[in-house]
């Protein structure tokens, strides 16, 4: 996409870009069991996800995405809230980049790839996928040994014949 390595033209695309691009800005790294479960690293934010803090003087706190800013690459969390000197509550911008995505909103289809929705049905599925995978890897090397010390055995016996 970017052919200049001048840092001013990086800029320029950076901040000129179309709003259908800058989706990829407002995105965020999943929790390790979201990870697992989906087998992606990060997600593009959306309305109604729950995520954590974990940089910055707002560290440690929960909430759920109230509004995306996708302009300044920004988002507002519910219960985050400063006072403005007027007495007026307004939500605290936050970058995506000192974020976790602890839960994420599932009611959009489009979200996931070719349409599917990750369902409880899914997951098990997979699970017992895994499991599966993993008790044939468990038994293989069992296996291998055990022939390996037959040949073993019968190339001993003929050396000796021999």
């Amino acid at each position: 996409m970017m052919k200049s390595s001048k840092p001013s033209k990086q800029r320029k695309v950076f901040y000129n870009m179309p709003l259908h691009h800058q989706t990829s800005r407002v995105s965020g790294h999943l929790s390790k069991e979201l990870r697992k479960e989906l087998e992606k690293r990060s997600i593009a934010l959306r309305k109604g996800d729950k995520v954590k803090i974990v940089r910055g003087s707002k560290k440690g706190k929960e909430g759920k995405i109230s509004r995306i800013n996708r302009e300044r690459a920004r988002i507002y969390i519910e219960k985050i809230i400063r006072k403005k000197s007027d007495g007026t509550e307004i939500l605290v911008p936050i970058n995506p980049s000192n974020i976790v995505v602890l839960e994420i909103e599932r009611d959009d289809d489009k979200r996931f790839k070719r349409g599917k929705k990750i369902s409880k049905k899914s997951i098990e599925k997979k699970s017992e996928k895994v499991e599966k995978n993993t008790e044939k890897k468990a038994k293989k090397p069992e296996a291998k040994t055990e022939k390996k010390t037959e040949t073993k055995k019968e190339n001993s016996g003929k050396k000796k014949k021999a």
